[in-house]
């Protein structure tokens, strides 16, 4: 983003937080446009100016964030009361479908049996519903159960296939297999072919129906079997079986009570939330819905306008919804209802009565009961469908928000495609090493994951000499080789070694934005600033580059503890009970070699070390004991040679 650019978000950040200074006090309802003029987010609150506020206070989420960076002016409509709010939210959300704000979209759309309104209808699975005359029957969880009965149909009501009706003068090849009537041709009258037409409703609608189906079918099924035609039984079996699946009769999910409920249960990452519906009626599962919405609302406000838009004339509410336990404490001002007033009197308003909802644990309470593990089961089972189907939306959407997100946040002159992250390793000086990580698209690109022994800082502890070199090392290769360059450099560390990389690509001609990040407070740090950036915990941004430093650290890690593994004097210093990895690396860094360790005074390594002198006593031991054997060792290879 240029300097430009940074300006104007700054100057509009400015405008809005303004306008959300000078709000109204009174409740009612807020409307965020873009520079387009479009809505793109329709909020209530109880007090306007407190909710909207909110938006410009404290550390802000990633989904704030994207309302802020898209909005350019604030409306606001004020009502009488709380209540009247949610209506026209309701309403609006409705009429203008805002880009930030709930939108029902079925994540797995289940088909349903439509009977079009025609003379002569006919019957088929579809997923999209057409709002005409068309009688539809669903949705049906089971798509193969659904194949199957209308398998069944074709075979009792043969009713007409071809899409457009027309007058024909002779019949098609259904006809001849008896898979349609011929009306067409005029093979049925219109008041035959609707007898059929009534008894496929009666199928689809009535339960019993299905029941007298299955009664049939097991008939002939043993018929079947009684004349060994077991291929024609097995038919009859596996038709037998769908239609039960249809039915809910062998439901994963029956138990003993009767009475319906909902359970909804959901899980969120930044603007997208996915909210599962487990519906259970007279003891079975009839539906699970899964939708997927967008929203800049918080988890209360969120599930609140989920549950206006989701229950209808269509849907009306049953007795008891339960919800899944709140993910997050609703911030202040977010105005959270936790007693869903407005929603009760909605219920009323709509419906004629308000049902039980809450959490499994209120509404125990508020019958005096323990909470029952069924309703806990079950939450747990619509909580982990909701989590598993934002992780393939997570995955599906990669990480472009977040990049979007680095470059407003660091003021970033470009998205940075490529990232490239160092690390340095050593332990008191000794095998000094880097790493380098490269991530393209926010995903780890190995093929350019490089290692560096560092020859600088040999003996010495430097982070800020190792990290020159590294850098250097690294760029004035890809510039001589004129191979891609990075957009983003990503430092582990804090503002010392930041310049250092930084002052090493101004050396070579690299135009090249340079972070780091430091762990203790994971703050990051841009090139000569005085103060770091502390993005939100549950930042995509802060994500990506949290997982890029710790690939560099673990790749660099790794490196160096394999060279110490191959040095042949640490593992036997490591080997020496009390002695681990920092005493061994004080001590080879005091003494330097394993000659002068086997002839040092215990005393003064216990002084120079750190380290009682019994165990200065045995290291000067263990060294003088690996110092004879490797002696020994090079007298039997070059016996001619004597000792060196």
């Amino acid at each position: 983003m240029n300097s430009a650019g940074v300006k104007e978000d700054s100057e509009n950040y400015a405008a809005l937080k303004a306008l959300a200074h000078e709000a109204p006090s009174e409740p009612g309802v807020y409307l965020w446009r873009d520079e387009e003029n479009r809505i793109i987010y329709v909020g209530k609150a109880r007090v306007l100016r407190n909710r909207l506020k909110s938006y410009f206070s404290g550390a802000q989420d990633i989904k704030t964030k994207a309302l802020l960076h898209h909005a350019r002016s604030i409306e606001t409509i004020i009502v009488a009361n709380e209540y009247e709010a949610l209506l026209l939210e309701n309403t609006l959300i409705k009429q203008h479908v805002p880009k930030y704000n709930i939108n029902l979209k079925d994540g797995k759309t289940y088909p349903v049996i439509r009977i079009t309104a025609e003379s002569f209808p006919r019957v088929f699975k579809t997923r999209h519903i057409i709002e005409d005359t068309s009688q539809y029957f669903g949705p049906f969880p089971q798509v193969h159960a659904v194949d199957t009965l209308l398998a069944c149909i074709d075979k009792l009501f043969p009713l007409r296939k071809c899409r457009v009706f027309r007058k024909r003068e002779s019949p098609c090849m259904y006809y001849h297999i008896d898979r349609c009537l011929g009306p067409c041709c005029g093979k049925i009258s219109q008041e035959a072919y609707r007898v059929h037409v009534i008894r496929v409703q009666h199928l689809l609608s009535d339960e019993l129906s299905i029941e007298s189906l299955i009664m049939d079918l097991s008939v002939q099924m043993h018929a079947e079997a009684a004349a060994l035609r077991f291929e024609r039984a097995v038919q009859f079996r596996d038709t037998i079986k769908a239609l039960e699946d249809l039915t809910g009769r062998h439901s994963a999910l029956v138990d003993l009570d009767p009475e319906a409920r909902d359970y909804i249960a959901w899980a969120s990452e930044g603007i997208l939330s996915t909210f599962t519906v487990f519906s259970l009626r007279g003891g079975k599962m009839i539906g699970r819905e899964l939708f997927r919405t967008r929203s800049a609302a918080g988890e209360a406000e969120s599930l609140e306008t989920f549950v206006a838009a989701y229950y209808t004339q269509d849907r009306p509410p049953p007795p008891h919804i339960y919800l899944s336990p709140w993910t997050e404490t609703p911030q202040t001002g977010l105005e959270a209802d936790p007693g869903f007033q407005s929603l009760r009197r909605w219920f009323i308003e709509q419906f004629g009565y308000t049902p039980e909802i809450g959490s499994l644990e209120e509404q125990a309470s508020q019958a005096g009961t323990a909470p029952d593990r069924r309703h806990g089961a079950v939450l747990a089972m619509a909580r982990q469908n909701a989590k598993e189907d934002l992780r393939l939306r997570l995955k599906e959407r990669g990480a472009g928000p977040a990049l979007d997100e680095l470059v407003q946040a660091l003021g970033l002159s470009r998205i940075p495609e490529r990232i490239e992250g160092f690390d340095i390793a050593q332990l008191n000086g000794r095998h000094p090493v880097a790493s380098l990580i490269s991530f393209k698209h926010g995903r780890p690109d190995r093929k350019n994951y490089r290692y560096f022994k560092l020859r600088t800082v040999v003996g010495v502890v430097d982070d800020f000499a190792a990290m020159r070199e590294a850098v250097e090392r690294r760029y004035s290769r890809l510039l001589r080789e004129g191979k891609e360059l990075p957009d983003l450099v990503l430092i582990d560390g804090g503002i010392g070694q930041v310049n250092a990389a930084q002052g090493v690509l101004d050396a070579l001609g690299i135009a090249c934005d340079v972070v780091g990040l430091a762990k203790r407070d994971e703050e990051l740090w841009l090139p000569h600033k005085s103060a770091p950036i502390r993005l939100s915990k549950r930042s995509e941004a802060l994500k990506v580059l949290q997982f890029l430093r710790d690939e560099t650290h673990r790749f660099a890690t790794s490196f160096n503890q394999r060279l110490r593994s191959e040095d042949l004097f640490f593992p036997i210093l490591e080997s020496v009970e009390g002695i681990g990895p920092k005493r061994a690396g004080l001590i080879m860094k005091t003494y330097g070699h394993i000659e002068a360790i086997a002839a040092a005074d215990p005393s003064s390594m216990a002084k120079a070390c750190k380290i009682s002198e019994t165990l200065a006593q045995t290291v000067r031991t263990v060294a003088a004991i690996a110092l004879e054997d490797q002696q020994a060792a090079k007298k039997r290879l070059h016996p001619s040679r004597g000792l060196p």
